[in-house]
């Protein structure tokens, strides 16, 4: 009657009409009926914390039981978040003006805040900076994100009246200037690599199991969880996955691409579809700098334990683009990446029992 019950709970909430797109999708290309495919995903979101577009990312129709409770999945991370980060911190990842002032020293780049702003200062910038991005300060995802070259418009002062319209809300950046080996598989987006950290207690324990008037005393330790090449593809300037980009896994020790890149229709690319170069293999210039540059940033803000930092690399190092208060998950552990068909869950396992 339990689980009668849970399903019942689980309907009134979900989008129906998209669950069973993702059925018929799915009974298609498995041909198990769609009744036991609805139960079974009824079933994976009751053990696992995985819902319908989980079930179907992961293909975890096609795992067994003991796989699937390897893989992290939305309910899981959610839980993770929770675990690790505590909410009066959050402010600091979820604005990327509040981002760029904490961690202004990661940046390495010029930056500005139109609003609130005097208008003297943002000309200044857009005369210093003949192009530069644009991006919504509460934006996610890469949706917003301009880039913007001042001899498009007809004067200063016109792009000036653009970037303060009352709908935007923009911070502008001084653009990144690539390392020319990433630049080579991709050269119309600052390619990302996405570097997963956790800070706990020399124990693996939380740090928010421990009062505010301790936690300056406690030795931190800083877990690598993964790393994740984002690539930029089809003509657009970001690398996010959630926006036509695609992703490859980076083995976290040695900063060398391990698997081929997949987008988030799951289409495989050994060589990058626009410029021909081989993806799986590459290995990051700066790779130790990048790593040491997120353990130095993770312990800014300990309160929030749980980041997902966005690293790009120039000619002179690793810097950051973001910090994610949510870091994600779809992008760890795609089928493609899995052939062992093991997910994300074991790298978890380091509190000390």
């Amino acid at each position: 009657m339990g689980n009668i019950g849970y399903i019942i709970k689980r309907l009134k909430t979900m989008d129906k009409k998209a669950m069973k797109e993702k059925i018929n999708v799915i009974h298609q290309k498995t041909k198990k009926s769609k009744f036991s495919i609805f139960i079974d995903m009824q079933k994976c979101a009751r053990l696992y914390g995985a819902g319908y577009m989980d079930y179907d990312l992961f293909e975890m129709y096609n795992l067994t039981d003991k796989q699937r409770d390897t893989y992290l999945t939305r309910g899981r991370n959610n839980e993770f978040v929770t675990k690790y980060c505590d909410k009066s911190a959050l402010h600091y990842f979820m604005n990327k003006d509040e981002f760029n002032t904490k961690f202004e020293e990661y940046l390495k780049r010029d930056w500005i805040k139109v609003k609130e702003t005097p208008k003297e200062e943002v000309l200044a910038f857009i005369q210093k900076h003949e192009e530069f991005m644009a991006k919504p300060i509460d934006g996610g995802c890469g949706k917003g994100i301009e880039k913007i070259n001042s001899k498009d418009y007809e004067t200063v002062e016109k792009l000036y009246e653009y970037l303060n319209k009352e709908e935007n809300n923009f911070e502008l950046e001084e653009i990144i200037k690539q390392h020319e080996e990433v630049a080579k598989i991709y050269p119309n987006a600052i390619n990302t690599v996405r570097i997963v950290t956790i800070v706990t207690t020399k124990e693996g324990k939380s740090i928010l199991n421990i009062p505010k008037e301790n936690r300056n005393s406690i030795e931190l330790e800083t877990h690598i969880i993964c790393a994740y090449f984002r690539i930029g593809n089809g003509g657009k300037c970001v690398d996010n996955f959630n926006s036509g980009g695609m992703t490859a896994p980076i083995d976290e020790n040695t900063g060398i691409v391990t698997q081929v890149a997949i987008d988030k229709q799951k289409n495989i690319y050994e060589n990058h579809p626009q410029t021909g170069e081989k993806i799986k293999g590459f290995q990051f210039p700066y790779w130790n700098e990048a790593i040491e540059l997120c353990k130095k940033a993770s312990k800014e803000v300990p309160e929030m334990g749980y980041v997902g930092w966005d690293v790009a690399f120039t000619p002179d190092g690793p810097l950051f683009v973001e910090g994610n208060e949510f870091p994600g998950h779809d992008i760890y552990q795609l089928p493609a990446h899995t052939p062992d068909k093991i997910g994300m869950m074991p790298k978890f396992d380091f509190e000390k029992k």
